[in-house]
This record gives structure tokens, sequence and C-alpha cells, in this order.
């Protein structure tokens, strides 16, 4: 069995881990809807961390750029969780069958702790028997009504989040510089940074040229090594600090540092 096992191809997945596993960059496009069935599972984006353990669901808002950790415990020691990604295609046409209007923009916190009931327990349930049997494929129709029926159960706890779900609305603009300090670490092509403020690329770089007085990548490449340096100067080890900084590989981060401050991270 392959992990994490991809039930419905990019909408229902389901994972199992026995060891610790963290990633680093977590780029969620779309609204995701996550059930922790055993271990904590954590979500950490530049402003918030927020982190559930079984038997609990979490509704995480899309287009958020950010650092999964997936952490088995006692007693089972093992992490389990089935994830279902609600793309917006698919929540245009609920909104289209069901007749779905939003006249109020939602303005509440962009992850959500959904509170657990017997009917979104037992649909989770009866998913399970696809994750024990890999090999008999969910036809992608009842994959579908899978995903819609998770949709329907969602908003007959909460109701309100019909604002969460069916916002179609083009992205804005962000503070591109208050965006960028906070999550320079990230190790994402510029495409995504784009996206994630509201941008096209070449608008992009062309409100970052504006605001920060040279490149992207320049200025990324300057930034992480700065903070580097600092993270050094207060003991840090080079290998505990570089992958956490977006830097691809320690001899990656050793030869831009010493190119930047005439010596090696070690040497500093």
């Amino acid at each position: 069995m392959t992990n994490p096992v991809e039930i419905l191809p990019g909408m229902i997945f389901y994972g199992y881990f026995s060891e610790m596993r963290k990633e680093k960059v977590c780029f969620l496009e779309h609204n995701t809807l996550v059930l922790q069935v055993c271990g904590r599972f954590t979500f950490e984006t530049a402003s918030e961390k927020i982190s559930m353990k079984s038997g609990e669901m979490l509704l995480i808002g899309k287009n958020q750029l950010g650092q999964i950790t997936k952490n088995p415990l006692p007693p089972q020691e093992h992490y389990e969780t089935i994830v279902i990604t609600l793309q917006e295609e698919l929540l245009r046409q609920i909104a289209l069958e069901e007749q779905i209007m939003t006249p109020h923009k939602y303005a509440g916190p962009r992850n959500i702790h959904i509170p657990g009931n017997e009917f979104l327990q037992g649909f989770f349930q009866s998913i399970i028997p696809y994750v024990r049997n890999p090999q008999k494929e969910m036809l992608a129709t009842m994959g579908i009504l899978k995903v819609k029926e998770a949709v329907k159960l969602i908003l007959h706890v909460m109701p309100k989040l019909s604002g969460f779900l069916f916002d179609f609305s083009e992205s804005y603009k962000i503070d591109l510089e208050k965006f960028m300090l906070s999550n320079f670490h990230y190790n994402v092509p510029v495409e995504k940074f784009a996206q994630l403020t509201g941008r096209s690329l070449a608008g992009f770089k062309r409100d970052f040229k504006k605001t920060f007085g040279t490149s992207p990548r320049q200025w990324l490449t300057e930034r992480r090594l700065t903070e580097a340096r600092h993270l050094i100067e207060k003991k840090k080890k080079p290998s505990a600090i570089y992958l956490d900084l977006g830097f691809e590989s320690l001899s990656h981060f050793s030869n831009s540092f010493k190119k930047k401050f005439g010596k090696t991270p070690s040497e500093w």
C-alpha cells in the first residue's frame, strides 16, 4: 500500500505513519477537511498554530502556506488521518445544484475546528472500507458523491460556513512587505508567492521591485542568509536551521553563506 493512499485522485486521501513526519513546506490551494483518526495533526502558518488529536476535525482554508507535523501518540502508537480536498470546481457545481447564495463575504478564521457529531463520524467511517481495500478503486462518480456529502454535512453542522466554502471572488492584493517578511523562509517558487499575494507573476515582480528595490530571488536569498547569521550567532547549529530557512541542502546553504559573509556557517 502506498502512503498516503489516494482513494479518489486529487480529492480523498488516507495517511498512516508509525513515526513523526514534518512537511516543512505545505501549500494548500483548496479548502481542505481533515479527520484525525489517531495521533496529533499540527498546522502552522506565519500567524497561527493549530493542532488536533484523535476524533477531531479541522477545516483548513484555501491558499495557505504552512508547515504540517504528523505525530503518532499512545496508546495506538501510530498516526492515521483522512483528508478531503474540496476543489473549487466541485464547490461551484454544488453551489449551482443547491442554489446556494453567499451575499456576505466570509470574515472569520481561516482554520476552523468542526464540532464532532455522529453524522460526520459516520461519513468518515464509510470511507474506511476503501482504505482497507486499496485494490478496489472508488468509482469516480461515487467518490464525488462522498465529497458532496461531506460539504452538506459541514453546512448541516455549521450553516454559517457557506460563505467560507463558496467564496469564489478573485483574490485581492495583500500587503506584500508584511507577507514576505513573515513567509520568506518557505521554500516555494516565486510563482506561489505571487499567487498567495493576489498578483500575477509580472505584477508580483513589479510590486516587489517597488517595495524592496531588488528581485524576489535575490531578496529571498539575502533575507534567509541574514536570518541564518542571526541564528548562528545565537548558537544554533547550521544543520538544524538550513531547512527551516528554505535552503534545499546543507551544502547549498554553506556555499551561499560563505559567498555572502566570507566564512562558512561553521566558521562564523
